[in-house]
């Protein structure tokens, strides 16, 4: 069998546990992971009080990270297929608790510039573990009600975990959040280590080279729906960065929005999104997930496109923003459940670690695009695009991807 791809039926840690306590464990880990990556936007202003850091380069602290995400999230999704979904768990659960815990002794820009990067190879390796877990744990029947659950962690991180970071840090320095989120993902570990098990499925045996993983790659990205469905994942994200970014800017040119309107705006959205998020998976498990998706892209579309000729004043926009986010927790819960069974449990960690990766790539360029559509088109232009993006997923997820028959 030598040069071939083998599988093999893991045996360890199959302990059955309370399906709750598997999502609430694989929740805290989102939360703490997005709350400690969304945290350094608002507190760069003390990092370069405190650090003495120049503006020109702060903004690297946040691209160093994300770019060790994509390319950790690459590296590690066939390591998680070979060594188990609960082992990648623990090695990212504890890879980030240590890296978070290094910030409490930055003294410089380029020790933090370390640090972010060990955040972001943890990040990296944690990124699609959480829903490929959801896909080998549960059936496909529940899988849009646990994955719309524990990425709730990222919105309640948004309402509660980016508030408390901002005010640990007002009160005892820039470092003390990422003391608290590293606490967190250090409670997280021993979560996972005590009470997750590894669930009894198929996984790759062969032994791990760089040929094979790039090999891997190419196997999947052959057959047209998993083209498509990362296409679609990319497509999406450069949407949503197109609008997203400049959105806060355009209130405060066009309605002399306050950082803390915005703030509350927001802080609306997000408990919107927290609400919608496990009900849309819910919901998808009953009438599927393509329908789901589908009707996300175009009312996300629709939303875009009104609103600049809708928000005339600020307090429109809280009602069409939280709508935006609602229909954004409409597509992420049951695309991700879709993905899960578009491949064996054995190659299911490649493609969701592909498919993050292909999604920062693609609000990275999004984020650019959209300078440069604000600066020449206006925001009028960003969310054309935008919306024009987002339908080009609708459609490949309607004509290219396959419903699974739910088990």
């Amino acid at each position: 069998m030598r040069g071939k791809t083998r599988t093999l039926l893991v045996k360890e840690h199959t302990a059955p546990a309370h399906p709750y306590l598997v999502v609430f464990a694989l929740w805290l880990l989102v939360f703490s992971a997005s709350s400690q990556t969304m945290v350094i936007a608002p507190i760069l202003p003390l990092i370069r009080e405190e650090l003495g850091i120049a503006d020109a380069l702060l903004g690297t602290l946040v691209t160093v990270y994300s770019l060790m995400v994509g390319i950790m999230a690459v590296i590690s999704g066939p390591i998680s297929d070979r060594i188990g979904r609960r082992r990648i768990l623990l090695l990212g659960a504890g890879a980030m608790t240590c890296a978070l815990a290094l910030h409490t002794f930055v003294d410089s820009f380029p020790e933090f510039l370390v640090v972010r990067v060990l955040a972001g190879a943890a990040g990296g390796v944690l990124s699609g573990a959480a829903v490929s877990y959801v896909g080998d744990y549960f059936p496909y029947r529940r899988r849009g009600w646990a994955t719309g659950w524990v990425m709730s962690g990222s919105a309640v991180g948004l309402i509660i975990g980016i508030p408390v970071g901002v005010l640990l840090a007002g009160e005892f320095g820039f470092r003390s959040p990422f003391y608290f989120f590293g606490v967190m993902m250090a409670l997280t570990f021993l979560l996972v280590y005590t009470r997750v098990p590894q669930p009894p499925v198929k996984r790759r045996r062969s032994r791990l080279t760089v040929n094979r993983a790039i090999a891997g790659y190419a196997v999947m990205l052959r057959r047209p729906e998993i083209a498509f469905a990362a296409l679609a994942f990319f497509t999406v994200s450069l949407g949503v960065a197109l609008f997203v970014v400049y959105f806060p800017t355009w209130l405060e040119a066009s309605l002399d929005a306050t950082s803390e309107q915005i703030a509350s705006l927001f802080l609306v959205a997000g408990v919107a999104n927290v609400i919608a998020g496990p009900q849309a998976g819910r919901l998808s498990d009953r009438v599927g997930r393509k329908v789901m998706v589908i009707s996300s892209c175009l009312g996300l579309s629709v939303v875009m496109l009104a609103t600049v000729p809708l928000i005339t004043s600020l307090w429109v926009a809280y009602p069409l923003y939280a709508v935006m986010m609602m229909m954004i927790a409409m597509r992420t819960s049951p695309y991700s459940a879709l993905l899960t069974a578009l491949v064996p449990a054995s190659r299911r960690g490649s493609l969701m670690s592909l498919t993050v990766a292909l999604g920062q790539v693609g609000f990275a360029l999004g984020a650019m695009l959209a300078g440069y559509s604000y600066a020449n088109l206006g925001f009028a232009g960003n969310t054309v695009i935008g919306a024009v993006a987002v339908l080009c997923m609708g459609w490949m997820v309607w004509a290219r991807l396959p419903e699974p028959e739910r088990e």
